[in-house]
């Protein structure tokens, strides 16, 4: 073959020559015939590892829907047993909302194997379907003659919703539990150059909840030399098919950029044949599904990534924040101001401490939380830092000597905070967002760190509810900044909600 061109220059002919000859485990088998792999006795599975998402997943979904048709049958039997549905023509629209609220589920892919499990789809399954529980029967009975009982619908849907909420995020505990001890996991095989697979799995091993069990690698070639992650290397490229095959693999995850295009809809294909699906992990890092979305265009499918959030999701934010954080604060009033007393009876000093943060942009203001240091802090501070055990920019100490008795009970429970829900009405702060920092540790900032103040900081977060002060500074900057990526109003009512347990726990309070 010649080469036409400068000296040293290569084809993208010969590009592709040398790709497909790289040494590789077996025979190679076009991935676009009819006979991708070679079908036969397969590796065996022993233990646990016979233990599969695939099949779980079936389970899983019976125990769903069986959970839901009760909670319906049982909103139903105690809105007749309250005497809320004395007539046959007052029961119909009960009924009507009963079953949108199973079809809704269904519609919305809640008792679909693939997406159950999956916090926010399923849980926005049912959302929409309690939604869908007082649209329906409205419009049914808007064309007939048929009463509305506008109560008793909104009180049925309500019930529907938020039981059927917790019923779900109950059933993704136990999952998550079980996912922890290796169990209802999918079998994943990662596939791409050495650097691309080491950073899949490190991600995919970091968070176990989303159910990837990772049992082996294929690498451009079979003599590349493996990362040191324990996974066997099971082949090469020109192998995946085949090694999907032989262990009963049910994903095949796509790093880096040795497949692509044509190479990557051939390996569709071929995957469809032996049962496993296709994840391509486009190397977007921390960049999540709010923001992302496909544009087919001719040929192509283009990865369209959103920069700058929609004005209505900012305002639904903003509506959040000054709703919920202004009822929040006239519910938690009583607690600041027996908390308050207690801290002024039993120490000398301000009720309240007051410091100042650097919010939005870098705005700063002043920030308001219940005293629960002795006045002299900020004084003994500087003796204090060969002891610190705080994250990077961050001072903590487990047994800080400067901590009141008082305020020990307060951190513990996080009332100490309680306070900053002025801050949120004011609009200094939002209920969920990255924590407030100070001046000295913005001063500290380097690179991407600055975006974390791209949003208003928020009295919750994500670093918050993934173990507070018990995370590195890397660790709490990571979170951090995939929350500013990722924000929804969806993502906020999940931390708070998430929020409460933490609180509950004091896991990382200190």
């Amino acid at each position: 073959m010649t080469v036409v061109g400068e000296p040293g220059a290569i084809t993208a002919e010969l590009a592709a020559l040398v790709e497909r000859r790289r040494p590789s485990a077996a025979v190679r088998r076009s991935w676009a015939s009819t006979e991708p792999f070679v079908a036969g006795e397969r590796v065996p599975l022993e233990g646990d590892e016979a233990d599969s998402w695939r099949g779980a997943a079936t389970g899983y979904v019976y125990r769903a829907a069986s959970a839901d048709l009760a909670l319906v049958a049982a909103t139903l039997a105690g809105a007749y047993a309250l005497g809320w549905l004395p007539t046959t023509t007052q029961a119909i629209p009960a009924l009507i909302a009963g079953a949108t609220f199973l079809v809704a589920v269904g519609v919305g892919h809640g008792y679909d194997g693939k997406s159950v499990g999956d916090g926010p789809r399923e849980l926005q399954a049912v959302l929409r379907a309690g939604v869908a529980a007082v649209v329906v029967p409205g419009l049914a009975t808007a064309f007939t003659a048929h009463p509305l009982p506008r109560l008793m619908l909104a009180v049925v849907a309500t019930v529907l919703t938020v039981v059927g909420l917790l019923c779900r995020q109950l059933q993704r505990r136990g999952l998550h539990g079980a996912r922890r001890n290796g169990l209802a996991m999918t079998r994943t095989l990662v596939v791409g150059d050495a650097d691309s697979v080491h950073r899949t799995i490190e991600g995919l091993r970091s968070s176990s909840h989303y159910g990837y069990r990772v049992v082996g690698i294929c690498l451009p070639s079979v003599n590349d030399r493996p990362p040191q992650d324990g996974v066997p290397l099971l082949g090469a490229l020109a192998d995946v098919v085949q090694v999907a095959y032989d262990y009963r693999v049910e994903a095949v995850v796509v790093a880096g950029s040795e497949l692509a295009g044509d190479a990557l809809r051939r390996l569709s294909w071929a995957l469809g044949r032996a049962g496993a699906d296709l994840v391509v992990a486009p190397g977007l890092v921390e960049v999540l599904g709010p923001r992302v979305s496909v544009r087919p265009t001719v040929g192509l499918s283009l990865l369209e990534v959103q920069t700058v959030p929609p004005r209505r999701r900012l305002l639904a934010k903003s509506l959040l924040d000054r709703l919920v954080g202004g009822a929040l604060m006239l519910a938690a009033t009583p607690v600041i101001l027996a908390a308050a007393l207690a801290v002024r009876v039993t120490s000398r000093g301000p009720v309240f401490f007051r410091q100042a943060r650097i919010g939005i942009d870098g705005r700063p203001f002043t920030m308001i939380k219940l005293r629960s240091m002795y006045r002299d802090a900020e004084e003994r501070k500087a003796a204090l830092l060969s002891q610190n055990q705080g994250n990077g920019l961050l001072f903590k100490m487990r047994d800080d000597p400067r901590i009141t008795p008082v305020g020990k009970v307060l951190r513990r429970f996080s009332v100490d905070e309680l306070p900053q829900l002025w801050n949120v009405v004011r609009g200094d702060m939002s209920l969920v967002g990255p924590r407030p920092p100070l001046p000295s540790e913005v001063d500290g900032y380097q690179d991407q760190v600055f975006r974390r103040l791209h949003v208003r900081p928020g009295l919750t977060g994500l670093w918050q509810v993934s173990g507070r002060s018990d995370l590195s500074w890397d660790e709490s900057v990571r979170l951090d900044l995939r929350y500013v990526d990722n924000w929804s109003v969806a993502m906020d009512l999940l931390i708070l909600w998430k929020t409460g347990r933490a609180v509950l726990g004091s896991a990382g309070a200190y």
